[in-house]
This record gives C-alpha cells, structure tokens and sequence, in this order.
C-alpha cells in the first residue's frame, strides 16, 4: 500500500505526565469479550507426511493445472499487490450449468470462509444479538459470535439419526418462547452447516429456503463447503434448476421453499430472500486449503455490508492464481468427488460387516464410535501415521472418531489400521 502520500504531524505528541508510580505490569486489557475469550484452535502442526483423515482436506492435493499455474507467477509479480479482476466472473462461470443470473456484486472474495464467516460477525453481530445455529456443528461459529458479545442459542440435533431439528428451529425464529420475558428479538443471525460437520446431517435446499422465508429479520448463513459431494446447495433452486435432490432426500418446508422458488424463477435469484448469504470453498474438493480461498454469495447489499469489514488485499496472489485455475478444471474436481464417494461406499461396506458403530450421511467425512476408549485408538493411529479427529466432549457424538474420507487405497489403509488400534486388549 503507498504510503508516499501520508501526512506529516504537524507537532509532538503531548508526553505523559511523569508519575512516582511503578510502570505497568500488565498491558491494557482487551475488550472484555475478548479477555474472557477461548480462541479457536485447531492442532494443526506436524501433519506433513502423515495422512491427513483429521480435517476433512482434499487428501490428495489440487489439479496439476494449478500447480503449473503456480509455478508459472513471475518473480517480478511477488512485489505487487494482488489483483482481483476477474474472479467473480470465473466463479460465476462456475455456476453456469445452473440456469439463471447471478450478478458480479452478488460474489464476494474471503481469504478463506473461515474469513467470511468472521466478517458476517463482525458487519452483523452485535452485543446482545442472538446467534442460532444447531449442535453440534462447526466450532468456529462459537468464538466469532462470543468475541461480538452475542447470545449463543444452539439447538441440538435429533438423536438416534442426527435428524435436522426443523420444528424446534422454525419456532425460534418465529417468536418467544411461552412465559419469555417482553422485548423479544428475532435472531440477528442464523448459521446452518449443510451438510453439517460433524454430523454431515444434510438439508434440503426447500428447507433452507423455508427457515429463511420465516425469519426475514435473520440474517440466513449456509455454510456449503461439502455440498459436492452430496448437492444440496440452494443455489440452483434459487436459479430456477427444479432443485430435484439426486438422492431423493425428503425436504420439510417444501412449500415455503417452492413459493420463494416461483418469486426468484426468471429473476433476481436473491430478490426473495435478501437475508440468505450462501458460503462456497476450494479446500475441500479442490485441494487448495493451504492457500486460503473463500466465496460468499447472496444479495449485494449484503455482501456488500461484509466485504466492507475486511482488507484491501486478503487474499495473496497465489491464491488468486490458484482459484482462477481450479475453477477452470471442473473435471478434476468431479473425479476427486467420484474416488470419495466410491471409497465411502467401499468403507462402510466393512464398518458393517465388522459391527463397528458409525453413521454416515453427507459430507466427505462419517463418524466412527470405537470399542476402546476414543483417545487410546486416536493415538494408535497416530502411531500408526494416521490421523483422525477425536470427538470426545462434543454433544451427542462423545466417544467418536470424525474421520475424513479420501481415495480408495487411502481407506484401505486407515481400515487395516483401524482393525489393529480398535481390537480389544488382550
């Protein structure tokens, strides 16, 4: 950034008066949310070399066209500030199996959704303002809302299946509860993980559209970032596609859904629901999760309000670069999601014929319960050059491993591993 142009200061800051007192020993405190603030940290080091099943990656890394096109930056490009021109063109190319327009406003560029979904806290939440979202779900959700001063109303899932809380959600959006005290507020925010992670709890996109219609004071957030890999987004609903679920998932709020559907259709696709921002990813599928990469999609005044919080030049160059090739190279990505999706099947084939406990829904990842206990058979496969990601203390899912799913001969190689780890002592 210039800083050529900076103004001079016209005179010396007035100095402190002088006490006799001791100099601190501590340094100013932060804001009080933020001292009583637990950051969210994820164990991140020392995973080169190992095989990655703990953070739901691309285990196998990006298209050969982005490394290409990476190596091919120019040594003299280093020096200059990213450039952006162009890139929401090519995410909305992207789309462009999907009938209907979205407009370039519509797009907004994160440096990571991890990034987004801090800047949608940061334009939108407030102290005060009520958080909704289910449980248990993405732990970053959490931190950001508490940092804002907000109020966390997390409604958990519906055992034995995981089943998506549609009723109990439907009435927090609509009004207090029976004997709440006057002044009730609808939730400044709504934050729906689809398919959730952990539980990958998948959600009809009439659903969505539904809680959004409800709630038109909520600001509706769905986080896609696993919507490959079962096709769940909103978005080709809202853009007319019919939104026909390829796995005949049955949908609550099917009207709802359908009217805001027939406003949008030919139109707009967000001119029925402006309170409904969908976030997209290339970490997950496109193996660019190192370069930090993020998308936020709905109305431009609301993407608008949360561009407005972040930096001129988040997102680096190299990532810039990289996003431009991976969008370009649809094949590659449908071919990961293919080899994913084969070596689930092939996966739970031996989780059940072994009688091991696990459930499996959306999402390149499943939950696996272990006979012994959860941290001994996370260290084993540790031990054993694998790592996975304990559950234990998370609601409703205690005791399980979150393992992420990757190709055929990777989970191979975590089954024979696990058969080892899990055996009973003895």
């Amino acid at each position: 950034m210039d800083r050529s142009a900076a103004p001079q200061a016209a005179s010396p800051a007035p100095r402190a008066p002088e006490t006799d007192s001791a100099p601190p020993s501590a340094p100013p405190p932060a804001r009080p949310e933020v001292e009583s603030l637990q950051a969210y940290s994820a164990p991140l080091e020392g995973r080169r070399g190992l095989l990655r099943l703990d953070f739901n990656e691309n285990t196998v890394g990006p298209s050969p066209k982005v490394v290409e096109a990476i190596r091919a930056i120019p040594a003299d490009q280093y020096a200059i500030y990213p450039e952006y021109d162009g890139l929401r063109e090519a995410v909305l190319a992207s789309l462009a199996a999907t009938p209907g327009t979205i407009a370039i406003e519509q797009v907004g560029l994160f440096n990571g959704v991890d990034a987004a979904i801090h800047a949608v806290f940061q334009a939108y939440g407030a102290p005060g303002d009520r958080l909704l979202t289910t449980s248990p779900t993405f732990g970053y959700y959490t931190p950001c809302a508490r940092m804002q001063g907000m109020a966390i109303e997390a409604i958990p899932y519906r055992l034995p299946d995981f089943a998506f809380p549609f009723e109990e959600m439907l009435a927090a959006l609509s009004g207090p509860p029976a004997g709440a005290a006057e002044g009730w507020c609808p939730p400044r925010l709504l934050l729906l993980c689809n398919p959730n992670n952990p539980t990958g709890t998948r959600l009809a996109p009439e659903t969505v559209l539904a809680l959004a219609a409800a709630a038109p004071h909520t600001l509706v957030v769905v986080d896609e970032l696993y919507e490959a890999f079962t096709g769940d987004s909103v978005l080709p609903l809202l853009l007319g596609a019919g939104g026909q679920d390829p796995e005949g998932q049955e949908s609550e709020g099917q009207e709802s859904g359908d009217a805001a559907l027939a406003a949008t259709a030919g139109a707009d696709p967000f001119a029925a629901c402006p309170n409904l921002l969908v976030l997209r990813s290339l970490s997950k599928t496109a193996g660019i999760a190192g370069l930090r990469i993020g998308f936020a999609i709905g109305a431009a005044a609301v993407v608008d309000r949360v561009s407005r919080v972040t930096g001129p030049y988040d997102i680096n160059s190299f990532a810039v670069t990289a996003a431009f090739a991976a969008l370009a190279d649809q094949a590659y990505v449908d071919g990961y999601v293919a080899e994913v999706l084969a070596a689930r099947q092939w996966l739970v084939e031996r989780l059940v014929a072994a009688g091991v406990h696990h459930h499996v829904d959306g999402g390149n990842y499943l939950l696996i319960w272990p006979k012994r206990p959860v941290a001994e058979v996370d260290q084993a496969l540790r031990e054993a050059g694998i790592l996975v990601r304990s559950m234990a203390g998370k609601p409703l899912i205690d005791g399980s491993l979150r393992v992420s799913l990757g190709t055929r001969e990777q989970m191979g190689r975590f089954w024979a591993a696990f058969e080892i780890c899990d055996a009973n002592p003895g």
